[in-house]
Formats: C-alpha cells, structure tokens, sequence
C-alpha cells in the first residue's frame, strides 16, 4: 500500500493484501485491505457485490480499480473496485482474531504467530526487532568491529556453567554454546576488534517473563581497552539505537507509550555495586557485601535510578573467572551490568589475559584448566589486554517496544514448556 500516491489518482491499480474487514450494506460493499505497509478501502458496486460477499475476512485477495482520494478519515485512498481475485481463502473459525481487537492470551497468539503478526501492533515489533539489529551492525562496523561467527556446536561447557544443553555429537558428548565468550577472546589475538550478533542457548528451569532457552545475544571484544571503554562503547551503542528506533516510530500508538523513545536519552547513570548496597540497606534490604542481587533488590534499584544504568564494580567471585579483578581491591572487579529497571540487558567487563593469573581463577572457581586446553593456547600466543560485553538482544527489544514478556519480542519462542511452532 505504501505504492499509492496522488500522482496515481485516476489510474487503473491492482493491490494485493489480506482482508481485514468487510461492511456489507447491500448495495455498497466496503472492504479494507491491507499488506505490511498499511492499508486502503476499497468499495465494491454493481457486479462486483456478489463477489465482495462471498469474502471472508483474513483471505488474501488482488483487487483491480479506480484509485481516488478517501472522504474516510482512516484512509488516504480509496479503490473503486473493477474485479475481484481471492488468492487463498481464510476458513473460519480462525483461532486468534488478527486484528487485535479482540483479545487473546500469548500462548494462543503465539500458537498462531503467523498470523498473530497479521496485526500491526505486533508486526511493529518485528520491524522495530529488523531495525534494531541492522543499527548494531551499522555502528559496530562503523567503529572498527568486524563481525565473526563463532560455533554454536561445542565439545566443552565453555564457561564451567552447569545450565547447559547436550547431546550426542558421532559418539561424543557435545553442547549447545551459552556464549562466545571463549573464541571472541581467541579472535582478538590477530583481529583486533570482532562482534557477533547469534542465537545461544541456556537449559534453566526458569518461568519469567525475562527468561528464554533460545536468546539472540549481541557480544563484542576488543584489544587494548578495559571496562570504562567498554561502558562508554556500549552506551554510545544504545545511545544510537534509540534515536534510530524513536525516529522510525513517531507517529505510531507504541511511540506515545514509551518514555524512553518520547524523551532524549539521558546520559546513563554509573552505580557501583558498593552504592546500590547502601541504597538497599537504606530501603530495608540488607545484602551483604559479596551477596548477588535478588529480583526485589532490582527492582528497589529500578525505581531510584529509572531508565538505563549501570551497575559497575562488582565482586569478583559474583563474576565469571575470566573477569580481572582490581589491583587495588582483588575483592572488587572491573566489571559492568547494564540495566533497565529490574531488567539486566548487558554484562561486561575487563578480561584476564595473563595465562597464569587465568590457570589460577579457574582453579578458584572449582574448574579444571586442562579442560579449557584449547582456549588457554591462546594465552600462549601473546594475546593483548582486551574487554568486551554481552547485549540481550531480545531484552532490549522488549524495553525498545514497552513490551512486559519476552516472548512478545521472539517469534518463535523457546522456552521450558514451547518446543513448538
């Protein structure tokens, strides 16, 4: 629909869409049609009323007419309708309406996403998703990152972590990669700066409206920079995605209900992780220090410091064992979260590159070097001081869209109970 303009007006076109509502009021039949750009009316007269009827709504049809200009509010446009062509006809009941007018529950919606994404409000989503990521390949490529694919096929659990899939690969145990954390540093050892935008999955029991088996992560590494560059890279990042985002949805319903794309984007505020103890303590939440933060101390947090921050300067031993820790202060490590509200979206930090100091965390960590043999070759291979950070894409779509439950944000998401569609 988005073809049509005046110029056209007076012209014989032909639009192809799925029917979204018919209004039969006998001798007039007045059909909206739409596509992926918008939609048109189209009013139906004389022989072409009979067909119009024979219509159910969600068919996806070809229309040929007369385009003129609407005296209908809703619409630019209007075809007087010449002929009629029903592409594929929508048998009824259908299990959602895809309109949206009527309400159904996710899982419902998600049962029928393919046509779920028939409604535009959910479709904006997905272009806003496009949009999002084509904006991190842009800026990433513009400041000198070059965009890698890393296995998600793996021989070892990369990062000692327990929440791991696996399966038999030709007679071997084999897992499916939680991150690319341990071949994005290896890459940095000659490309200097790499990014990878790619699916990873996790195997926790989780139910939350946060939590998915299948998740797009956003990772970055480069050499000879630290933590505070790292910050600075990724807040310019997100900097740059909501003002591309909050441009592209201005005159939409989903613009107005976002704050973080009606207002400019602050610079994000830094807390440490020191601070948000004291905050909680001074709310009635007393965490030790070492203690991780719980889903209510978030939230606490997400209510002082509203929109984006950061949580920076966390303990070491909350933190994987390729974290560098202070020189000052072992206890405190060069490290960052990147939060919206309770939501954490990023996590990074300064990495070990001395091999020794990385043999001995492991170690600390209960994990044995040997099984990360072929990672700590690397170490050998004058690896330079490097740091990075992990974005959850779909997290950030969901803040980016106002959206409440990750799954609005995925098309097919997997999750503990969904294997299907």
């Amino acid at each position: 629909m988005a073809q049509l303009n005046k110029s056209l007006i007076g012209n014989l076109v032909t639009v192809a869409g799925w029917v979204e509502d018919i209004r039969d009021i006998g001798r007039l039949v007045f059909i909206v049609i739409r596509d992926t750009t918008g939609s048109v009316q189209a009013i139906a007269r004389g022989e072409s009323v009979r067909l119009a009827k024979e219509i159910s709504r969600q068919s996806s049809v070809m229309i040929r007419g007369l385009l003129k200009e609407s005296d209908a509010k809703d619409f630019r446009f209007e075809i007087s309708i010449q002929d009629i062509s029903v592409r594929s006809r929508a048998s009824y009941p259908l299990p959602i309406d895809a309109t949206g007018r009527i309400n159904s529950s996710i899982d419902k919606r998600i049962d029928s996403r393919a046509l779920d994404l028939r409604n535009p409000t959910v479709s904006t989503i997905f272009k806003v998703r496009a949009l999002t990521s084509s904006s991190i390949r842009e800026n990433l490529s513009t400041e000198g990152y070059l965009e890698v694919n890393t296995p998600k096929i793996i021989g070892t659990a990369s990062e000692g972590g327990a929440n791991l899939f696996s399966f038999d690969y030709f007679k071997k145990k084999a897992y499916l990669a939680q991150s690319p954390q341990l071949y994005k540093e290896q890459l940095i050892v000659s490309l200097d700066r790499v990014f990878e935008i790619g699916p990873y999955f996790r195997a926790e029991k989780s139910h939350t409206v946060r939590h998915l088996s299948e998740f797009i992560s956003v990772d970055t590494e480069a050499a000879f920079v630290d933590y505070e560059y790292s910050m600075e890279n990724l807040e310019q990042l997100i900097r740059k995605v909501v003002s591309i985002v909050s441009n592209q949805l201005r005159n939409t319903v989903m613009f107005g209900e976002n704050p973080i794309l009606r207002n400019n984007l602050e610079p994000i505020t830094k807390v440490t992780y020191k601070q948000c103890l004291e905050h909680l303590s001074n709310n009635g939440e007393k965490i030790e220090f070492g203690g991780d933060l719980t889903d209510s101390s978030l939230r606490i947090l997400g209510e002082r410091f509203k929109g984006f921050y950061f949580i920076t300067d966390w303990p070491t031993k909350l933190k994987p064992f390729y974290i560098q820790e202070k020189t000052e202060d072992p206890e405190v490590s060069e490290s960052f979260d990147l939060q919206y509200g309770y939501l954490e979206l990023a996590s990074g930090g300064t990495r070990l590159h001395e091999k020794e100091r990385l043999q001995s965390r492991l170690e600390q960590k209960g994990l044995r070097p040997r099984d990360f043999a072929e990672h700590l070759k690397a170490f050998d291979w004058g690896i330079p001081p490097h740091a990075g950070w992990g974005l959850g894409l779909d997290r950030l779509i969901m803040v980016l869209t106002n959206s409440q439950n990750v799954r609005e944000v995925v098309l097919f998401p997997r999750d503990v109970e969904r294997l299907i569609p």
